[in-house]
């Protein structure tokens, strides 16, 4: 049986993702992570390809246990398709998010999608893809997004290092690095912790559509890094070339646009 496993699959990027793998033909079943099982269970009805569903908080030992365990159990399985989207971040000085939240954001931005995706390697062969969703954030330092910036600097590094460890076995890992994506759940999220209004806005976001669409494609082309839309690639190119202390000074003048 072949399959897909994508976490951060009740809303957002990971259910859009989910959406178009379903017209996969190479699929025989769709794996479903994340937290909220009603959101779940609504996603799997609306899809043309079976779903497993399995709501689990992936920053907690057992859930990780259990994915490997049930990968066991299945028998015999190929996972085509390994999609690390579980994430979020906060925006506020460090003080103010707090060192739970911060522990919680760097246990599921970089601990669970490491250990997901070297629970899964054993079960994939050659032709398999492995997308970490990462961010443009993960070009430079971000004041007030401090330690998501952080979380996706590091899974940046980790794909790209994965990436060339895996490329004799022919699976490819893309890391997709997307500027702000204006219609899931993350903005308002971030904003949470936000109380005094150090992001006015977030001219030019892009939509999880585009964002899911064209990954997909760049995974399917080989690509180690997707920067799927124009601001991110933008930052991509000058994130390689500018000193981060100018950069600091950059962001601090786009936080009041």
């Amino acid at each position: 049986m072949r399959i897909a496993i994508i976490t951060g699959a009740s809303s957002g990027l990971g259910a859009e993702y989910a959406r178009l793998l379903a017209k996969d033909p190479g699929l025989e079943e769709i794996w479903l992570i994340a937290r909220r099982r009603e959101r779940l269970e609504a996603l799997g009805h609306s899809l043309p390809l079976p779903c497993r569903l399995l709501p689990l908080d992936l920053t907690q030992e057992e859930s990780l246990q259990q994915v490997q365990k049930r990968l066991q159990q299945a028998g015999n399985l190929t996972i085509d398709w390994l999609i690390n989207a579980a994430g979020f971040g906060r925006i506020g000085s460090c003080e103010t998010i707090g060192a739970a939240t911060t522990a919680r954001m760097i246990d599921l931005n970089c601990r669970a999608a490491v250990l997901l995706t070297e629970i899964c390697l054993p079960h994939m062969e050659k032709g398999a893809h492995i997308l970490e969703i990462c961010s443009c954030a993960a070009f430079q330092p971000i004041a007030y997004l401090t330690a998501y910036a952080a979380t996706k600097a590091f899974l940046l590094r980790y794909s790209r290092g994965l990436q060339a460890e895996l490329k004799p076995r022919g699976i490819s890992v893309t890391a997709v690095c997307p500027y702000w994506i204006r219609d899931t759940e993350f903005i308002a999220g971030a904003r949470e912790t936000d109380h005094e209004g150090l992001f006015h806005g977030f001219p030019l976001a892009t939509d999880k559509h585009a964002v899911a669409r064209r990954s997909l494609q760049a995974a399917r082309n080989g690509h180690a890094i997707c920067t799927p839309d124009l601001v991110a690639t933008l930052d991509r190119f000058f994130g390689a070339l500018v000193p981060d202390a100018l950069i600091l000074h950059l962001v601090n003048l786009y936080r009041h646009l």
